[in-house]
């Protein structure tokens, strides 16, 4: 007779049923409290030492989990959380963690008292249902052409962040760089951060240096120092081929038995290049960039015809560019056409910064890729200006796909408590009670951000709960920097809707997940996992690896 199901070695551990949930509550609860302080604009930073000893000073929650290792399933399932959410909307990392975490821990009353989970997902799911609803009544539209009025959407992601001193320039940066790459195609609308706005990052120098080149930068030189270094209204090709002699597949041997012979090898590869570059020629163009090498020989021909040459320029910089000057990037010189011909850029120029070289393509016409060029005093300052730039990019994307706003500093949150508190009272049976801790559980963030400035907790959320139990209060919340209650319509701190409605999802949905998770098996015994012998596999793999 066949052994059932699951064969386990007797050196394995495991925990089943109740042991497991609780265990997983508990580490989800430990990863909260990491990143717990760094909400608001009064968090604190983490340093982090990374394995190659470099240091990392940052309260991003999503930088801070990706550096911290840990062994238990439930923990590496919270810190992908922090991931999704940055992939998916690019803000809110924190606050995904920290509502996660007490989500679940609101959990932890009723699997005591033997209520079975999959009641405790069903509250749970009816919840975020309700809450996405009213989030949606709380919501304000937004004008996305307004400067002023998206600037200030821009500087409450930015002010819980260390570049807040430079919010004005920062934000600046961020919202022109979007609206360089926004781009609409056929009623679709299209806005590409990560491969068409590049963050330049260049040691020394005053961060209020910095700015958004309505054009493309990189780090290159010209080929031969004869070439022209300055051209203005020059006219690009763009090339993804060799400018260097096509030699034969590796098995090719040539046998020279005559020193005409070996001329004659030289004039075919001569030969060979100056077609090459006559192809490039007869398009009379200044500037000609690819991705490959230019040989000593092409570069003599092309400066004959005093045309400059860049090489070896990465694929993703040499998208930009044809993005920026309106060129077509060429696989061979011979399909090049005069409509290939890149003519939107304004002025060429090689500029020495610092010890290097760069290449800058100015004055474009309506570029739709640019590059942002950031000056800090340190390369640690210039990380961390990156990291919260990024942020605030995102934001301002999220703005132009879905232009809502949802009043910040906790007062959303406060108002899905409320509300949410009040619709619980409707619900009859068991359910009634998952349901009211989810609302209860929603006021993790504004109490947070109280505590995080040293503000008295129980005090100031008695006073925010007040405000809001009248239905057109809904736009209270905490002032980050004082720890009092104000009203963020004239304080003018809101978050997009996108964010908002993706961190409570994530953060419920990703509760209900861990909840349904009744057995833990691990295919590390204690004893084993500190000599680093690995015990016996077993015949049905868990799915989760669990902890050393």
């Amino acid at each position: 007779m066949q052994v059932p199901v699951m064969v386990m070695n007797a050196n394995m551990e495991r925990e089943t049923g109740r042991k497991a949930q609780l265990s997983n509550i508990q580490s989800a609860k430990v990863i909260a409290d990491i990143i717990r302080t760094c909400l608001g604009p009064r968090a604190m930073l983490k340093m982090l030492l990374d394995p190659m000893g470099g240091i990392v000073m940052t309260n991003d929650g999503n930088a801070i989990l990706r550096e911290v290792e840990v062994a238990h399933p439930a923990a590496k399932s919270m810190i992908e959380l922090a991931r999704t959410q940055d992939e998916e909307v690019g803000d809110g990392t924190t606050s995904v963690i920290i509502l996660a975490g007490e989500v679940l821990t609101a959990a932890l009353p009723f699997l005591e008292r033997n209520i079975h989970p999959i009641t405790i997902i069903g509250a749970y799911k009816r919840a975020l249902e309700d809450a996405l609803n009213i989030m949606k009544d709380i919501s304000i539209e937004v004008d996305i052409s307004n400067k002023p009025e998206m600037m200030r959407i821009i500087k409450s992601t930015i002010g819980t962040k260390f570049v807040s001193r430079w919010s004005d320039l920062m934000c600046g940066l961020a919202y022109d760089a979007v609206k360089t790459v926004n781009l609409e195609i056929d009623g679709k609308r299209e806005v590409d951060i990560k491969r068409y706005a590049r963050v330049e990052k260049i040691p020394g120098g005053e961060i209020d240096e910095s700015k958004v080149l309505d054009g493309i930068m990189v780090n290159k030189d010209v080929t031969h120092p004869k070439m022209r270094r300055k051209i203005e209204n020059p006219r690009i090709v763009l090339l993804d081929c060799p400018l260097e002699y096509k030699k034969g597949e590796s098995q090719t041997n040539v046998e020279v038995t005559d020193e005409s012979h070996w001329s004659r090898l030289l004039e075919i590869e001569e030969e060979q290049i100056k077609e090459m570059c006559d192809h490039i020629i007869r398009l009379k163009p200044d500037l000609v960039f690819t991705e490959k090498g230019v040989s000593d020989l092409a570069q003599h021909f092309l400066m004959k015809s005093n045309i400059t040459a860049i090489r070896r320029v990465r694929k993703t910089d040499n998208h930009r560019i044809a993005r920026a000057t309106g060129a077509t990037i060429v696989n061979r010189v011979e399909d090049l056409k005069d409509s290939d011909v890149g003519t939107q850029c304004g002025l060429f120029e090689v500029r020495k910064i610092a010890d290097e070289y760069f290449t800058f393509l100015e004055k474009c016409e309506n570029p739709k890729a640019c590059t942002i060029l950031l000056r800090g005093p340190s390369k640690d300052v210039l990380q961390e200006i990156d990291r919260n730039l990024q942020d605030a990019m995102c934001v301002a994307r999220n703005v132009m796909f879905e232009p809502r706003l949802c009043p910040g500093g906790g007062a959303t949150e406060m108002a899905l408590a409320v509300r949410l508190g009040e619709k619980a009272k409707t619900i009859s049976g068991v359910e009634q009670w998952p349901y009211k801790a989810v609302a209860e559980a929603l006021e993790v963030i504004p109490r947070t951000l109280v505590q995080n400035c040293g503000g008295n907790a129980i005090k100031t959320l008695t006073q925010l709960r007040a405000k809001h139990a009248t239905v057109d209060n809904f736009s209270w919340g905490i002032d980050g920097e004082s720890g009092k209650i104000v009203d963020m319509q004239e304080y003018g701190v809101w978050e997009p809707h996108a964010v908002k409605a993706q961190t409570v999802k994530t953060a419920i949905e990703s509760a209900c997940l861990l909840l349904r998770v009744d057995d833990i098996v691990s295919g590390l015994s204690r004893k084993e996992a500190g000599g680093g012998g690995q015990a016996p596999a077993m015949q049905e793999a868990p799915e989760e690896v669990g902890e050393r």
